[in-house]
């Protein structure tokens, strides 16, 4: 029992590889070095030799002394993410500090005020994606309200072998350009024969006319995903003893990936969130946002090793490593689900007919021709498409759901030409879209304060039929001391263009805004509307967000909250930290494009007559 005892304290040991002792100072260099992760050799950027970089351990209550010695060509930084600390020290060029100038060193100085998982990262261009980030891992000041016998970190990162400005400007260049699932005319067919013609037609209508795709999960396809730094089939491997009460620190360090993750065989009970305690609640799976942690604890009974499935939300590939009893040993590796489709439910257009579109005037300039999926059906044989012979036949004047489109040019609609023919005044439904200005079309307003959008093809569903993690599920494990109503309410809409690829808070890209600005002591509560298809990994620095899910006292506290298509949701903040903050959407191409916002905290001012 002792060599048992030993031997895990040893293996837990190895596990944590910490920095150096626990002391208050530490020293990164951010360099590059050649790195080949896909086979191909790539420019990476590192730190201190390491991507990711090398694992912080701090203490609450101490003060630490971190120097950060840039030997880029370019400037750099390192923001701390989740932490509590003066505003100077948070390492956002431009608005705490002027970054650190190639060659120089930066010290950054502040007091370890929380416990938990965080992580650290660049805040300079693109650097994130190019390997500048990091894991933190602060102990507790007090005894935890769980026991486990081991700990690793899993940070979960994307990859790719361009540069981030490569795929920026691809993306500002063809917003589809990484869209690699794209739908086919062999895919309309498949419509028409599930749904029937005219539904098929309004659908790619629908799409056609936002320049969007059922595909538009992700941005950016093509990346590989690591676990601490290593692609699956490298297989980072954790070991135990069968028994054992295992933690898990999850970071999800990628520039633009989520995932679901799963252990098959293993549940898990989720004890922390963003680095707070949670009552435990257990799941079979849970999805994890950009710049989100989790903490699970696991426990395998059985001498055998298992799999650590982390799926990208797109499905378009996974991280993987495997919790072992001994070294060299593997699990079965799950197959890829089927890929994930948005819906109409998620543009808040499934029920089209009943919009107005009054106000929504611009689509007679439409160019049909970009048209998703519809090219080229000009030179088809229609009398061989299932259910459709002798549709010159057809007395379209019975085709409902598409009114008064008899103001739009067909002859530009690509493969649709021997439709200019058609008598559309009679086909109802359509009223009015010749009208429509898509710029105006607001989304977001029919699913408050839900996690998935209903019908949407991004909602999850564990594997085995069993249970997926949703925000409701977090509860504080303490109530949280100054609970109270807010005293204002902000709303900020999530916004953006996505053929332009532009990205935007309320309309407005962050150079063109005024900044937020906050009142010392005061208690705000931030409402998100989501008026695009995709998801949004909303951080604000320095302070935290009360997710507001119905728990009251026992709403947890998070820096990074996951507002889904065409929802809404709703935080608080307590708002305790004086300066000027970052806050901005964390998947990073958004961010570079708009998607991002300066909070100004200020002191409040008394009243001469309460002084």
């Amino acid at each position: 029992m002792r060599l048992r005892m030993m031997k895990g304290l040893i293996l837990a040991i190895a596990s944590m590889a910490p920095l150096g002792a626990m002391a208050g100072t530490y020293d990164l260099v951010i360099d590059e070095q050649i790195v080949n992760i896909t086979g191909k050799d790539k420019k990476a950027m590192t730190i201190n030799g390491q991507l990711p970089g090398p694992t912080l351990r701090f203490k609450e209550g101490e003060d630490v002394t971190i120097n950060v010695t840039n030997r880029l060509d370019v400037d750099s930084s390192i923001h701390w993410h989740g932490l509590l600390l003066p505003y100077q020290m948070d390492g956002v060029p431009g608005i705490s500090f002027d970054g650190i100038k190639p060659g120089e060193t930066f010290s950054y100085q502040f007091p370890i005020k929380q416990s938990g998982t965080y992580w650290y990262h660049s805040h300079s261009g693109f650097q994130e994606q190019e390997g500048v980030f990091g894991s933190i891992v602060i102990e507790a000041e007090k005894r935890e309200p769980f026991k486990v016998d081991r700990e690793y970190v899993v940070m979960l990162s994307d990859w790719s072998d361009e540069t981030g400005d490569q795929i920026f400007a691809n993306l500002k260049a063809q917003s589809d350009y990484y869209n690699y699932s794209q739908q086919t005319v062999g895919d309309f067919f498949d419509d028409v024969k599930a749904n029937g013609w005219s539904a098929a037609l309004k659908d790619r209508l629908s799409w056609g006319s936002m320049r969007m795709m059922p595909t538009d999960i992700a941005d950016v396809s093509g990346y590989t995903f690591l676990m601490n730094g290593k692609a699956p089939e490298t297989n980072w491997t954790a070991l135990f003893e069968k028994g054992e009460r295992i933690r898990l620190r999850f970071i999800n360090g990628s520039a633009m990936s989520y995932f679901d993750v799963r252990i098959p065989g293993l549940e898990m009970t989720v004890v922390q969130s963003d680095g707070n305690n949670v009552q435990p609640v257990t799941v079979d799976e849970f999805r994890i946002a950009v710049a989100e942690t989790y903490d699970v604890i696991v426990r395998p009974r059985e001498d055998k090793a298992f799999t650590i499935f982390a799926e990208s939300v797109s499905r378009t590939g996974y991280a993987r490593g495997t919790l072992a009893p001994r070294e060299g040993m593997a699990a079965e590796v799950p197959e890829l689900r089927d890929s994930l489709l948005l819906t109409m439910s998620d543009m808040s257009m499934a029920s089209m007919g009943g919009m107005d579109h009054s106000s929504m005037a611009g689509m007679e300039g439409m160019d049909h021709s970009k048209m998703a999926g519809m090219a080229d059906m000009k030179g088809m044989d229609h009398s061989k498409m299932a259910g459709m012979a002798d549709m010159k036949g057809m007395d379209h004047s019975k085709m409902a759901g598409m009114a008064d489109m008899k103001g739009m040019d067909h002859s530009k609609m690509a493969g649709m030409a021997d439709m200019k023919g058609m008598d559309h005044s009679k086909m109802a439904g359509m009223a009015g879209m010749e009208a429509m200005d898509h710029s105006k079309m607001m989304m977001g307003s029919s699913s408050a304060n839900s996690d998935y959008a209903p019908g949407s093809g991004l909602t999850p569903e564990a594997a085995n039929g069993g249970k997926f993690l949703v925000y409701a599920d977090l509860k504080a494990q303490t109530p949280f001391a100054d609970y109270r109503e807010p005293d204002r309410e902000i709303e900020l809409r999530l916004t953006g263009n996505m053929e332009r690829y532009f990205w935007s808070i309320n309309g407005i890209k962050y150079s063109d805004a005024e900044p937020v600005r906050l009142k010392m002591g005061e208690r705000v509560r931030i409402k998100f509307v989501n008026d695009t298809m995709m998801m949004h990994p909303m951080h604000l620095h320095g302070m935290w967000m009360q997710l507001d899910k119905g728990n009251g006292r026992f709403s947890p506290l998070k820096h990074t909250v996951n507002v889904a298509p065409n929802t809404t949701l709703t935080v608080d903040v307590p708002v305790d930290a004086l300066g000027e903050w970052a806050f901005h959407c964390h998947l990073m191409y958004h961010m570079a494009a708009g998607m991002f916002r300066k909070v100004i905290v200020e002191e409040a001012v008394v009243p001469a007559a309460a002084q």
